[in-house]
C-alpha cells in the first residue's frame, strides 16, 4: 500500500508535468506555434479568464446601459420620469390640501361657524405657531394711529364699487321680487332676501366656478359660486340645486330653483348674500331686485 507522502508527491507531479502545444500547418506539417503548459498552468489560466469574465460582466452590466435590456432592471429615464412625476403628485397634494382648507374656512364664515375653526388647521397652512394674546402689546403707536386714519379715509369707498368701475361688468339679478328683509351688518344679516314665486328659477348672477352645493340643516339647499375679482355669490333656502361643485357657470344661467327650505327660513324667497375679498358688502346697492 503506498503512503500519502507517495500520493501527493504523484499529484504534484502530474500537476507540474510538461505538456507542448503544438499548432502545424495540416499540409506541410510545418510548425506555427508551440506551447509548453502543465496542468497547473491550465487551472490557473481558466481560474483568472473566469474572474475577469464574470468581473468584467457586473461592471457592463452596473455602469453602462446595457442593464436596461435584462429583465428585472429599469430604464434611467423612467426611474428619473416616476421621480419627477412624484415631486408633481406631492406639490398637486399640497395645493389641493390648500385649497380645501380655504373652502372650509369660507363656508365656515357664510354659514356663521367662525368660532369653530380649527386653529391646528391654522397652524399647518401657515407653519406658525399660535401667539399668545396676554403676550402681545395691543397698543398703539404714532405710526399705527396715523395709518388708521389713512385707512378709514379709503374706506369710505367700496371695494365692489371700485372693481365694478375699473373692470366695467354688471351684475345679473338671481331672481325678481319683493326685498322683503335687507341688508343689516349691524345685526349680521349680510344680505337680502328676495320674496318671490316658488319653484322660480334662481340665476348666476356673473360668470363663475360652483365651490360649495350641498345641504345644510340651518339654510336648506345652499349653492356658492366664486366669481373673478374676489366677488362671491351665496344663494340659499333653494327647492333644489341645478349646479354640482365643481361646474362652470355664466351669467344669467339658472343654478336652483326658489324654495322654503331650512329652519331659517319663513316662505318661498332667496337669501343673496356678496362678498369681495373675505367681506360682504350689499347686493342692493348693485342690483335691481325689482
Amino acid at each position: 500500500m503506498e503512503s500519502p507522502k507517495k500520493d501527493k508527491r504523484k499529484i504534484k507531479q502530474k500537476l507540474l508535468h510538461k505538456y507542448r502545444l503544438v499548432i502545424l500547418n495540416e499540409d506541410t506539417f510545418e510548425e506555427r506555434l508551440s506551447f509548453q503548459l502543465s496542468k497547473l498552468n491550465v487551472i490557473i489560466l481558466s481560474t483568472i479568464s473566469a474572474l475577469l469574465l464574470v468581473s468584467g460582466t457586473a461592471l457592463l452590466i452596473a455602469f453602462t446601459p446595457v442593464r436596461e435590456y435584462i429583465p428585472g432592471y429599469s430604464s434611467t429615464a423612467l426611474k428619473n420620469k416616476a421621480t419627477r412625476l412624484t415631486l408633481v403628485v406631492d406639490s398637486l397634494t399640497t395645493v389641493v390640501d390648500k385649497n380645501s382648507a380655504y373652502f372650509q374656512s369660507i363656508r365656515n364664515v357664510l354659514s356663521g361657524k367662525v368660532d369653530s375653526l380649527d386653529t391646528e388647521m391654522s397652524y399647518s397652512l401657515n407653519n406658525t405657531k399660535p401667539v399668545d394674546p396676554e403676550s402681545v402689546n395691543l397698543s398703539a403707536s404714532e405710526q399705527d394711529s396715523i395709518l388708521r386714519v389713512k385707512v378709514e379715509q379709503e374706506d369710505k369707498y367700496s371695494l365692489l364699487e371700485k372693481a365694478t368701475f375699473n373692470t366695467n361688468f354688471t351684475l345679473f339679478p338671481p331672481v325678481s321680487g319683493r326685498v322683503s328683509e335687507i341688508y343689516n351688518a349691524e345685526q349680521k344679516h349680510y344680505a337680502v332676501d328676495i320674496v318671490t314665486e316658488k319653484n322660480e328659477p334662481v340665476k348666476a348672477t356673473l360668470d363663475g366656478t360652483v365651490i360649495f352645493a350641498e345641504w345644510t340643516v340651518d339654510t336648506g339647499y345652499v349653492i356658492i359660486i366664486e366669481h373673478s375679482f374676489g366677488l362671491i355669490s351665496v344663494y340659499k333656502h333653494n327647492d333644489s340645486l341645478l349646479k354640482s361643485q365643481g361646474d362652470l357657470v355664466t351669467a344669467g344661467e339658472a343654478i336652483a330653483v326658489v324654495g322654503d327650505t331650512g329652519e331659517y327660513s319663513y316662505g318661498p324667497h332667496l337669501h343673496f348674500e356678496l362678498w369681495v375679498d373675505g367681506y360682504p358688502v350689499n347686493p342692493s346697492d348693485y342690483i335691481n331686485f325689482e
